[in-house]
């Protein structure tokens, strides 16, 4: 059987909501239940700096509001996030979140700018449609 390769930005989410380093909790936290999103990227100058998750929000809610409101999302993020180029295929994606043990990769263009997020829903997707398609990708 012939090998799949299939780009990683075919499945990319690439309507990223991201946030900045200044933005206070509660901002983070609107933000994500607004979109229904698990993962958002802390962005500087168009290139992802960080990342924060749903887990890191909810980790810090029992602060009190005094802590919760000096913290902002560069407090909180995850410093350099695991990252793709936009040239990687959907292998070496998902390898990477294997490896690296998380539920996302950010895709980065050639110059390091943020152009989308890889989730492991995404993956999922990415599956059912090359199983419903007896393997194959669907054109």
């Amino acid at each position: 059987m012939q090998p799949i390769r299939v780009p990683v930005t075919r499945f990319t989410t690439t309507d990223v909501v991201a946030a900045k380093e200044n933005m206070n909790i509660d901002e983070l936290q609107r933000l994500m239940e607004r979109h229904s999103i698990r993962h958002l990227p802390v962005v500087r100058d168009g290139v992802a700096v960080g990342i924060i998750s749903d887990r890191d929000v909810r980790l810090i809610a029992g602060m009190s509001v005094a802590e919760k409101f000096q913290m902002t999302a560069g407090d909180l993020m995850t410093p350099d996030p695991v990252a793709v180029k936009a040239s990687a295929t959907l292998d070496e994606a998902v390898e990477l979140m294997a490896e690296k043990k998380v539920g996302s990769v950010l895709v980065n263009d050639e110059d390091g700018r943020l152009m989308g997020i890889f989730t492991a829903t995404d993956a999922l997707k990415a599956l059912v449609d090359i199983i419903r398609n007896g393997g194959k990708l669907p054109a």
